[in-house]
């Protein structure tokens, strides 16, 4: 499975959960690729926020290799999930479809926890950094629950 995090600048909540899934991954040794993206490009080239940095360090998890880069087209394409973090982020992202057929693979992160429209709030202004780890790390639990399910039943 190819999993695809997005928020808007690709420093802050897509880069924690693209460290944390990729730490979930290696602890089940799953054959799962992640990678993270922003709609807005305002960062590329950028490494994360150091504060998102320091939180996931906080956490055992290094995200220091990580590049900010902008979703394109050809993510529909190359991954199966684009989980967003916000409605926002959601709407920016099906802008970028280059089929409707492919709009079905983006989902709110928060969707695997919450029975409700969850957003993760952007801590780049609020400095929320561990509310937005908590948050990811519970539903991305979730998420791999859930993505073996699916990877069990041949899909």
């Amino acid at each position: 499975m190819r999993i695809l995090m997005v928020c808007l600048g690709n420093i802050c909540r897509s880069p924690i959960a693209e460290g944390i899934l990729q730490h979930k991954i290696d602890q089940k040794r799953l054959n799962w690729i992640v990678d993270s993206a922003g709609t807005s490009g305002w960062h590329d080239g950028e490494s994360p926020d150091v504060r998102a940095i320091k939180c996931c360090k906080n956490h055992g998890i290094d995200i220091t290799r990580q590049i900010s880069r902008k979703l394109t087209a050809k993510d529909f394409i190359d991954f199966d999930v684009i989980l967003a973090m916000d409605k926002n982020n959601v709407t920016d992202i099906l802008k970028v479809c280059p089929d409707p057929l492919y709009a079905s693979k983006v989902k709110l992160a928060m969707s695997y926890s919450h029975e409700s429209e969850v957003s993760v709030p952007d801590p780049y202004y609020d400095d929320r950094f561990e509310l937005v780890y908590e948050m990811l790390d519970k539903s991305l639990d979730h998420f791999i629950v859930k993505g073996l399910a699916v990877v069990h039943q041949g899909c």
